[in-house]
């Protein structure tokens, strides 16, 4: 149902011709890198946090690791993942396939500044056989993000 929704998520929003269906898994960063041929940091993985304000998704560069006193300086919460067991609930996808696009109504969707390495990136597409081709500014515009923020650790020896 999940990948259902977000393809006709993306579909509404002029985007459904960028929908990749894969035989691979691509439940992860490194699998869906493989199937898709491209280079890890091009995932655009989505991780879903529970704030004192209620979920939110925060898409990063897909090596990109959550900065806790970054979080907390912006959400002014600690960082606190969803659960696998709870994450559809809140979100409306299920682990594997946590994408922002048909999530439930009132969850903000933010991009990571770790993304701006990258002219195109590969966020899921509601399921674990999927992704959508993107560049920054129609993920931007696909996602309805809420902004931009800097909540990831820069990368192990530069920025």
């Amino acid at each position: 149902m999940s990948r259902e929704r977000a393809e006709a998520y993306l579909e509404a929003a002029g985007f459904g011709d960028r929908v990749i269906r894969l035989s691979e898994s691509s439940a992860t960063v490194q699998l869906a890198a493989e199937a898709l041929g491209v280079e890890p940091g091009r995932i655009a993985k989505t991780l879903s946090f529970l704030t004192k304000d209620g979920p939110v998704l925060v898409l990063a560069e897909g090596m990109a690791r959550i900065d806790n006193r970054k979080f907390k300086d912006t959400f002014q919460t600690k960082a606190k993942m969803i659960s696998p067991e709870e994450v559809e609930g809140y979100i409306g996808h299920a682990p594997g396939g946590v994408c922002p696009f048909g999530v439930k109504e009132g969850v903000p969707v933010y991009l990571d500044e770790s993304l701006k390495v990258f002219d195109v990136v590969y966020p899921a597409a509601g399921d674990d056989h999927s992704a959508v081709r993107l560049t920054l500014p129609e993920l931007e515009k696909a996602s309805r993000a809420a902004g931009w923020v800097d909540v990831c650790k820069a990368p192990e020896g530069g920025q």
